[in-house]
């Protein structure tokens, strides 16, 4: 017999209540880099997973190259001007994935210097883009998922949309190879129509310590509203992963360490370019 609307409401409720009953009483568990799973899957990732399904209609490919166990780094490139696109692939690999893994993200010194943002990232499962903790994650088999374009990337106008920036000096690749991780390039299509960044208010930028200050179609003139994503057309594709197990000895050699992160972008950069051409309209369907 199926489920009346009643039954269902009911046990959403029950099982809101017993909810907060655990949190008030401190009956839940925190890791060491302070990750609430239980807050990440029953608050966070439910507004973001209406997000990407309704709002953005994220289609996702390949997946499957994302390893079922032990540890994984998930290389993406970076765009948006707000870091939308980190948070939609963790939902995404938490949702679509066979294993229904976690995605630890690394993030910008900035983040963690706002009180209230820094807390919300440690709870969501983040941490500080620097190579002792993405080593003691991985080395813990987790999957770590990481921007090398950091700011260049989501700060960029909208006339360089899905124009990779530079990857920095290749700190992930030196991640991976000292624990053998497994590297799977991702290309995102999407997030660079979140917020077309038009210009970038410098002075500004500079009285308020931020990276850059956006000027976008709606924001500032429409205040609050301006922070309203564009209804843009995502894609999203896991490309197979780039094997570091047998280069574990080449962690420090600079050679090795650049042609790798060259490997990974200019896969992440051709991808793009496919998937742009398999989306004509950046707010279709």
């Amino acid at each position: 017999m199926a489920d009346q609307p009643g039954d269902v409401w009911d046990r959403r409720v029950a099982a809101g209540l017993a909810f907060l009953r655990r949190r008030l009483a401190g009956q839940y568990e925190v890791d060491e880099f302070g990750f609430d799973p239980e807050l990440t899957d029953q608050v966070f990732h439910p507004v973001l997973r209406l997000l990407y399904r309704e709002w953005f209609r994220t289609e996702v490919f390949g997946v499957e190259h994302v390893p079922a166990d032990g540890a994984g780094l998930v290389v993406a490139n970076h765009s948006g001007t707000i870091a939308l696109d980190a948070l939609v692939l963790s939902a995404i690999l938490r949702d679509h994935h066979p294993a229904r893994r976690h995605l630890r993200l690394l993030g910008a010194d900035l983040v963690f210097r706002v009180p209230l943002l820094s807390e919300l990232a440690r709870k969501s499962g983040g941490t500080m883009a620097c190579n002792p903790d993405a080593e003691r994650l991985l080395g813990k088999g987790e999957l770590v998922g990481v921007f090398p374009e950091g700011f260049k990337g989501i700060g960029k106008l909208y006339a360089e949309r899905y124009k990779l920036q530079r990857f920095g000096r290749g700190g992930f690749v030196s991640a991976a190879l000292r624990t053998g991780t497994p590297i799977v390039p991702v290309a995102i299509v999407g997030a660079e129509e979140t917020y077309p960044m038009l210009a970038d208010v410098k002075p500004l930028a500079r009285l308020l310590k931020l990276p850059y200050f956006p000027v976008t179609p709606t924001f500032p003139w429409l205040g609050p509203l301006g922070l309203v994503p564009l209804p843009s057309k995502w894609l999203i594709q896991f490309c197979p992963p780039i094997p570091t197990a047998h280069l574990t000895e080449s962690a420090d050699d600079p050679l090795v360490i650049f042609n790798l992160a060259d490997q990974v972008r200019e896969t992440i950069q051709q991808t793009l370019h496919d998937l742009l051409e398999r989306r004509p309209d950046p707010f279709g369907p």
